[in-house]
């Protein structure tokens, strides 16, 4: 899949190994940069595994049409389709979208 990022902040941390140790720590950042290299290797969303280490899932409530992939528990790697889905994705839409944007890597619980 392609891979964008909201801001070219966050786009600079996820390319610098040392950027992204300093802002999550040396086993986070080792964490998120092999999911940004799964996600970037999936050719659809479909593609990315639903059980873990990755656990893609679809999220709800305020992040309703928003999209996660663990990193190191809590944080999560947030990103949207760059084509938006409507309603409850299926797995057929899921193999359409080939490119997502990374909005943040937060703990939202």
């Amino acid at each position: 899949m392609d891979i964008f990022f909201k801001t070219a902040k966050l786009l600079k941390v996820c390319n610098s190994a040392a950027l992204l140790q300093a802002a999550y720590g040396q086993e986070n950042a080792r964490r998120i940069q092999h999911r940004l290299f799964v996600l970037q290797a999936m050719p659809t969303l479909a593609e990315v595994p639903k059980l873990p280490p990755e656990r893609c899932h679809a999220l709800k409530g305020d992040l309703r049409g928003y999209y996660a992939v663990d990193a190191l528990h809590p944080f999560r790697i947030v990103f949207t389709p760059v084509t938006p889905l409507r309603g409850r994705a299926s797995a057929a839409q899921l193999r359409l979208v080939t490119a997502i944007t990374i909005h943040d890597i937060v703990d939202y619980h």
